[in-house]
């Protein structure tokens, strides 16, 4: 039996819980006239502050639901609830960010003039309706980077969720419709890959937000770019881990699995290769692989059966390719048991890919050099971390490391008010922060002569 294109899936069994009816081409155009309207109506009356008082809202929605909304992406894909409240946790305080942020980020910027008299300054400006589209990992989380600032600033969404979250997608549509926001200003649609491709190229959608494949990032950004369309892609990621020196190597090693087991290693800026120093290695190595492997008991399953097939399948390629493989266990449907590489050629081609799951790869550096250059050694350019007791060698390999962002001496230090985003192929644009809410923004220049 084929699995319908929107549904709610038992992760670990593969089966349909819950079938979503996929959109029509008449409600497509109802959502995109909607938010339209609603920019037109809506956005261009709203001031700031009534704006940042409905995702006030939209935050302690969240908060008040949190159990609720928690349990539905356990469902969805197999989340532990204590990580699911909280992605939910987090993603209220994104809204709560915003809200107390918005008059701030969105004040008037004066432009000291250099000739002439009178006066200039930067006015931000909403664009229109926006089109997002958001990966099954963090299904509250990734919709809060992009609604949030959008929102805040004026502009209205059309969102397409991925097809694993249709009920947690409904959840959000509701919250956004509880907490106030007129109709048309967050619209979620169960839309068809054609449709989508439609949507980006009408000329009602003013700009696109991507979080996914890299393959997929690709295609939205040639329809976006055949149409002129900003876009925003934040894709996939394999994020070096480099440890030069420690004073404390258990806490360390810690930090390590903390940064690789997250959401069962399936997080697009989790550490996935570690890299580390020739003297520290072999006891890096002994430490991380038993902690790891402890991991297997409560493990939770993958997305998918798929998706740990897919991984099995390229754990059989890295093997192929001269590497050393430790596991106990063995899958059970999309139950993936941990995993430790070692002995890869970072010249490999199963160097190079994304490995979405609990495997870490782990490699040996001679020198802060090679260190570097074995962390630069891939296409992608999201996220990475730096270990070492040497702060002038921590500055000056977080300098070097090819990423959008570096995290030193720690794990888990994301926050609403740090812009994440990436380089190379993991895409461009940024998120969260203040920079997240300059990305659709008009940035209107105002020049005035004095009369």
């Amino acid at each position: 039996m084929n699995t319908p294109l929107y549904a709610v899936v038992d992760p670990a069994t593969g089966d349909v819980i819950r079938e979503y009816p996929t959109a029509t081409d008449e409600s497509m155009d109802a959502a995109l006239r909607a938010a339209t309207t609603a920019y037109q109506e809506w956005s261009r009356q709203a001031g700031v502050r009534h704006r940042a008082d409905l995702l006030r809202k939209v935050a302690e929605l969240h908060n008040a639901r949190s159990g609720e909304l928690a349990e539905i992406i356990r469902r969805e894909m197999g989340k532990p609830l204590d990580q699911a409240v909280g992605e939910v946790e987090f993603s209220a305080a994104i809204y709560a960010y915003y809200a107390d942020n918005a008059d701030k980020f969105l004040a008037d910027e004066p432009v000291e003039l250099l000739a002439g008299e009178g006066d200039a300054f930067i006015r931000r400006q909403p664009i229109g309706a926006l089109l997002g589209i958001m990966p099954w990992n963090y299904p509250y989380y990734q919709v809060a980077r992009f609604a949030a600032p959008n929102l805040a600033l004026g502009n209205t969404i059309v969102l397409k969720h991925a097809p694993q979250c249709p009920e947690s997608a409904a959840a959000l549509h509701r919250i956004f419709a509880d907490a106030g926001f007129p109709e048309g200003c967050y619209v979620n649609t169960y839309a068809t890959h054609e449709q989508i491709a439609d949507a980006i190229a009408d000329p009602r959608v003013q700009g696109v937000s991507f979080t996914g494949s890299e393959r997929a990032g690709a295609k939205i950004a040639e329809i976006a770019g055949r149409n002129l369309k900003k876009v925003v892609l934040e894709l996939g990621g394999s994020d070096p881990f480099v440890v030069l020196s420690s004073h404390d190597l258990d806490a360390t090693v810690q930090a390590a699995v903390d940064a690789r087991f997250e959401n069962t290693g399936q997080a697009c800026n989790a550490a996935k290769r570690f890299i580390v120093a020739d003297e520290l290695y072999d006891e890096f190595v002994g430490k991380f692989t038993e902690r790891a492997l402890a991991k297997a008991d409560g493990l939770a399953p993958l997305s998918s059966v798929a998706a740990a097939e897919r991984l099995a399948d390229q754990l059989e390629r890295a093997v192929a390719a001269g590497a050393t493989l430790v596991c106990e266990g063995r899958r059970e449907g999309a139950h993936f048991p941990p995993t430790v590489l070692t002995e890869l050629s970072p010249t490999s081609p199963s160097a190079a890919e994304e490995l979405f799951g609990p495997v870490a790869t782990v490699y040996r550096a001679g020198s802060e050099a090679e260190a570097v250059e074995l962390a630069n050694a891939t296409p992608y350019g999201l996220g990475s971390y730096v270990f070492t007791t040497d702060p002038e060698q921590a500055m000056r390999v977080a300098d070097r490391i090819e990423a959008g962002m570096v995290f030193v001496n720690g794990v888990g230090l994301d926050g609403v008010e740090l812009p994440f985003g990436g380089i190379k192929r993991s895409g461009f644009g940024r998120e969260l922060g203040r920079a997240g809410i300059e990305e659709f923004a008009n940035k209107k220049l105002i020049r005035a002569a004095r009369l």
